[in-house]
């Protein structure tokens, strides 16, 4: 399979490639260690996996004002996912990537957590607004 490229919104600009990490529920910055880039909140289906340098793949943020710093310590702490994908808008994790520098784009036609998967290879171009998909084997 070729990649596929689905169209969304663009919420913090830049371009950058990885490997898709998925939760399938709303997900939060301040439940990461800001030093090791390791989820921590306990029985959360991402506890114990790493961000640092993947593509995070949720439906939308959730919970109090601590995206902006978390996504920004993250970064230059060197932990931090390149790149977010997230169904709808939620303005903390959108101020947190601008903030970051990370690139982000929402709000799909498509269910992209029914296409995107953990270990799928995702190419997210901020400033156009798509997402690029190529099915890991």
């Amino acid at each position: 399979m070729g990649k596929l490229t689905i169209r969304g919104h663009k919420a913090s600009r830049g371009r950058a490639e990885g490997e898709a990490l998925v939760a399938r529920k709303p997900f939060e910055f301040r439940h990461v260690d800001h030093q090791t880039g390791v989820v921590t909140l306990p029985g959360h289906e991402l506890e114990g996996q790493s961000v640092k340098d993947k593509i995070m793949v949720y439906p939308h943020g959730c919970g109090p004002t601590t995206e902006e710093w978390s996504l920004y310590v993250m970064r230059k702490s060197g932990v931090a996912p390149k790149g977010v994908i997230n169904m709808a808008t939620y303005v903390c994790s959108t101020i947190g990537a601008i903030l970051a520098d990370i690139p982000m784009v929402y709000g799909f036609d498509e269910n992209i957590l029914a296409i995107i998967k953990n270990g799928d290879h995702i190419i997210i171009d901020g400033d156009k607004g798509i997402v690029q998909i190529e099915k890991k084997k």
